[in-house]
């Protein structure tokens, strides 16, 4: 059996060449696979192997004092979602592009996932607020949840603009296990926001609880797996749409024109001639091969 561990944490670090040298030597004793990103601002990773390895992983980063209190989430999984292991150092451990944040910074106020079902079934006003990428939204997202034009988290800022009408709102942000929700509700708060709240441990959490509520579809995942299903099977409903030709699908691929690259929702029907995200993508590669 083999399981997946996802995490992370915002705690100044002061040798990051260190830390990933050690998680380097770590992974690799306990052949687990997966992506780990080491910076200043902290650590975010993803690792898979055999439920023993993991606990054992568990175990070590448990005895380091910067990570014991980290909320991990592990979940079942095939052993192979990821093709190797990955760890790197770059200047933040979710890239939005505003600066590393190091020490304590300001952030929303935490909402647990029984918290904020109590706030649907009370009818609070509220806005859900989803930070993830257009395509992970496509596949699974909370009902009545606002949908941000971006590829990449690191489009938040210009996206901001977008969400002025909310600044005196209540809004809860919300993403996969809760990295990205720190980092874009510290930038919210700086832009003014007023009442700004994150789904403390992410969707995961939230799914874990509550898996037929109020989030419909399947949860993207950056793995292997891709499309992760949590609702009882008498209760899952696709909601992503073929980017084509509109029927509801779960397949993500990605746009072949390689200066695209895109990342959408293609069924396979759509895709045996030529996956391509646009008419304009499709035109491009067409006057390349010609």
């Amino acid at each position: 059996m083999y399981s997946i561990l996802l995490y992370y944490k915002y705690i100044p670090i002061t040798d990051p060449e260190r830390l990933k040298a050690d998680q380097i030597d770590l992974c690799a004793k306990l052949d687990l696979k997966g992506r780990i990103i080491v910076s200043r601002e902290g650590i975010n990773g993803t690792v898979e192997g055999t439920k023993g390895s993991i606990q054992k992983y568990l175990e070590e980063m448990r005895r380091d004092v910067r990570f014991a209190d980290i909320d991990f989430k592990e979940s079942e999984s095939n052993g192979k979602s990821f093709p190797r292991l990955s760890v790197k150092n770059r200047p933040e451990i979710v890239s939005l592009g505003t600066g590393t944040e190091t020490g304590e910074f300001k952030k929303g106020t935490y909402l647990s996932p029984e918290e904020l079902q109590a706030w649907y079934d009370e009818g609070k006003e509220f806005t859900v607020i989803d930070m993830r990428n257009d395509y992970e939204h496509e596949i699974g997202h909370f009902e009545n949840s606002v949908r941000l034009p971006i590829k990449n988290f690191r489009d938040v800022p210009s996206a901001t603009d977008k969400l002025i009408d909310l600044k005196d709102k209540v809004v809860v942000n919300v993403c996969t296990g809760g990295v990205r929700c720190e980092k874009a509700s510290s930038h919210l708060i700086k832009k003014g926001f007023k009442n700004v709240y994150q789904l403390h441990g992410g969707i995961v959490r939230y799914l874990e609880k509550f898996p037929d509520k109020k989030f419909k579809g399947s949860l993207y995942v950056f793995d292997g797996r891709v499309a992760t299903k949590y609702a009882s099977p008498d209760k899952h409903v696709v909601v992503g749409r073929c980017a084509t030709c509109g029927i509801t699908s779960e397949r993500c691929v990605n746009c072949d024109y390689p200066e695209c690259h895109g990342h959408f929702v293609c069924c396979e029907s759509c895709s045996q001639n030529g996956v391509f995200c646009s008419e304009t993508c499709r035109d491009k590669m067409i006057s390349r091969v010609v």
